[in-house]
């Protein structure tokens, strides 16, 4: 997905090398949307996927990175979608991204007596059996004692702290993930442009048969004809669906009821917390999350109503004082602000029902998806969890067949109710491994002789593999070519500057931001958040795709721009004054 393939794909799409036309548009490059395109592809149709900004540029670049079951919603008796979610993290670990999804421990703190280890073991005990039982992957679990659970955790406080249990879940990149299942579904056909905004929905006799959309890089506007359009924008997908009210024959619409939650996650380095495994701690209305990340923690979330701007969601220091309470309840040395090294925040988009005393509660909303079909032709996904990615995939793509069908004169197949479990194993995303998977264990065996022949240490080595999995081989290529680039990116971490040129050449990274926020997190992992190395990356960035040092410059003062409104946001008392703040630098796609 280099800058020559965007290019033709564009003149495909546009009319101007190709037919401008295909089977499905899909809007939105997360991971919903990502999946859909994946989907798609491998049942033969084409597709064209349109992000109006960077892949995983919303939400499914903001999560906790856990891919897992969800503990919680045992409590609110979702046991389908616990049970789906624990067959997806199944399948991710072992045959569809082994290199990009790993097993994690956590451990679950007892506070209260044997109250809480009863029910809570009991919760855990059915979580595990649920996850199929036997080894990490699958979900075995331990109860530990005061002592044991100090030996694993010391710097949990033993005066609140009284036992615990162990269990294990997934973990990933959340951003990588995404880049993987789009590389994906190019390698199988789909057409996939960020940077390019959906302008219109062209309604013909009351039904979607395409999209207007804007190429923020060219400056082009084209139309792209389909025989259905998939709407996967999130916290975006009501104002999609309102682009078909538009025109003379606009029909009724079936609207989405979504309501946006905002969650905010700080990264503290690794020794300032002592723990031996992630944490897990009930802390109403959200969960406490602590989670291993390299040499730092992720901890996170809260969960909060959010009606200001979508695309650059601002942590307050409300945000930030809440979740420092949250998390020194239950440690022996609190941690304080001068401690956090970054803080990210995001929107989930959740679907409201008709109770609007539960709509009001974020919290308590349910993560299962929601699939209409909207109007004629359009069909909207919304809701759902990062880890069931591939299981929305199928029911929507499912539903968009049947609009597929309509298009083309033939009558739309009836769908049973519960297409779910039907959808998700009928379709080849069940046994398709994703880029980077397929010849991940064979670069694993080879570790050794893989950093020998550029002469890098086995600790770089094992982070390109848990990155790149089996495209280890284009960064290597990379390095042997121009040692230099086997240099480190930044002091202190494991990114090479080949991943910068990789990431241009191969994962869609348009700007200098996509990089440092998407490809690599230095914008978040590191104490200056990257930009003391934004005009480095700039100039590799820039020798792959012709920038003149005018665009050079205009790249690294936006990032700076952006690090600034992030960090006075993060000053700021409420959301009001923190969206105020952060909107104050401007955004680099046009």
């Amino acid at each position: 997905m280099g800058p020559s393939q965007r290019a033709a794909w564009l003149e495909e799409l546009s009319g101007e090398r190709g037919d401008g036309r295909v089977d499905v548009v899909v809007i939105g490059g997360g991971v919903t949307g990502a999946g859909c395109a994946l989907d798609l592809a491998l049942r033969g149709l084409s597709v064209a996927l349109l992000e109006q900004r960077d892949l995983a540029s919303g939400t499914s670049s903001r999560s906790s990175k856990l891919i897992h079951g969800g503990l919680r919603y045992l409590q609110r008796l979702e046991f389908g979608l616990v049970k789906e979610s624990l067959t997806e993290r199944r399948l991710l670990l072992g045959r569809l991204a082994p290199h990009l999804v790993h097993s994690v421990q956590f451990l679950y703190p007892i506070r209260r007596g044997w109250r809480e280890r009863l029910r809570t073991g009991l919760g855990i005990a059915l979580y595990s059996l649920m996850a199929g039982g036997g080894r990490h992957a699958h979900g075995s679990h331990r109860h530990l004692g005061a002592r044991g659970t100090h030996q694993l955790a010391p710097g949990l406080d033993a005066g609140v702290v009284r036992g615990g249990i162990t269990y294990w879940d997934g973990q990933t990149d959340d951003a990588r993930l995404v880049v993987a299942i789009a590389r994906t579904a190019a390698a199988h056909g789909a057409r996939i442009l960020t940077s390019t905004r959906v302008q219109e929905l062209i309604v013909t006799d009351g039904a979607v048969r395409g999209v207007i959309a804007h190429c923020g890089e060219t400056g082009r506007t084209f139309k792209l004809d389909a025989d259905a359009v998939i709407n996967a924008t999130g916290v975006w997908t009501s104002q999609i669906e309102q682009l078909a009210e538009r025109g003379a024959d606009a029909p009724d619409l079936e609207r989405t009821r979504i309501r946006a939650s905002k969650g905010i996650h700080l990264l503290v380095p690794k020794d300032r917390i002592d723990l031996h495994c992630g944490l897990i701690v009930p802390t109403p209305p959200s969960v406490l999350f602590v989670v291993p990340w390299g040499e730092r923690w992720i901890i996170g979330t809260t969960d909060s109503d959010w009606d200001l701007d979508y695309a650059h969601p601002a942590a307050s220091s409300a945000d930030i004082e809440l979740l420092l309470q949250r998390v020194n309840s239950v440690l022996a040395d609190p941690i304080s602000r001068e401690d956090i090294c970054g803080v990210y925040a995001g929107l989930r988009p959740l679907v409201a029902g008709d109770d609007p005393s539960v709509s009001e509660q974020s919290a308590k909303l349910s993560r299962e998806h929601a699939i209409a079909r909207v109007v004629p032709g359009l069909v909207s996904v919304a809701g759902g969890k990062y880890t069931t990615y591939r299981v929305m995939a199928a029911d929507t793509v499912e539903l968009a067949l049947g609009e597929v069908e309509v298009a083309r004169g033939r009558k739309a197949p009836k769908l049973p109710r519960r297409r779910r479990d039907a959808a998700a194993r009928r379709t080849a995303t069940l046994v398709t491994p994703l880029v980077g998977a397929a010849g991940y264990e064979e670069r694993r065996r080879r570790h050794d002789e893989i950093g020998a022949r550029v002469g890098l240490s086995r600790a770089t080595v094992a982070h390109l593999l848990d990155r790149h999995g089996d495209q280890i081989d284009e960064v290597i290529d990379l390095v042997a070519a121009c040692p230099d680039l086997g240099e480190p990116l930044a002091s202190g971490h494991s990114y090479l500057r080949a991943e910068v040129t990789h990431a241009v050449r191969s994962e869609a990274a348009l700007h200098l931001d996509d990089v440092l926020t998407r490809r690599t997190r230095l914008s978040v992992e590191s104490w200056d958040r990257g930009v003391d190395i934004a005009q480095d990356t700039a100039e590799l960035m820039g020798a792959e795709l012709g920038w003149s040092p005018e665009t050079i410059e205009r790249e690294v003062w936006h990032y700076q721009a952006r690090v600034e409104a992030e960090r006075d946001s993060q000053t700021r008392p409420d959301d009001q004054t923190a969206d105020a703040a952060r909107l104050g630098a401007p955004d680099i796609r046009r």
